[in-house]
């Protein structure tokens, strides 16, 4: 299984972008799906879930900003990011885990810097 993740850049602070994993290797639907983010030098932290029955959570610091979602026919998870700001910089990472096998993987990870 292999995630590849798209969709990083440098946006201003309070502007938007959408980031995107693929997933190649199997079908997206078995996993649930999940959003990292890491800033150099600190632990890597749970941004936004999505559940193989499409139920999603959030990190309290983006809720009502980001919203995950998924499309199975195309074996791709979004990750919208809109009013970005600049504690929002960190590379970000693409997680599939696959619950009755108790397995996870990780896409390479896309970088995203807000700033002005």
């Amino acid at each position: 299984v292999q995630l590849q993740a798209y969709g990083g850049g440098l946006v201003q602070p309070g502007g938007s972008l959408r980031l995107s994993c693929v997933v190649s290797g199997s079908i997206l639907s078995i996993f649930d799906m999940g959003w990292y983010r890491q800033i150099l030098g600190k632990q890597r932290e749970l941004v936004a879930r999505i559940t193989s029955g499409g139920t999603t959570n959030y990190a309290d610091s983006v809720k009502g900003r980001f919203t995950i979602s998924r499309d199975n026919a195309k074996n791709t998870v979004f990750l919208e990011m809109n009013t970005l700001k600049a504690e929002d910089t960190a590379v970000y990472f693409c997680n599939a885990f696959r619950r009755a096998l108790v397995i996870d993987y990780w896409g390479q990870g896309t970088q995203v810097t807000v700033s002005s």
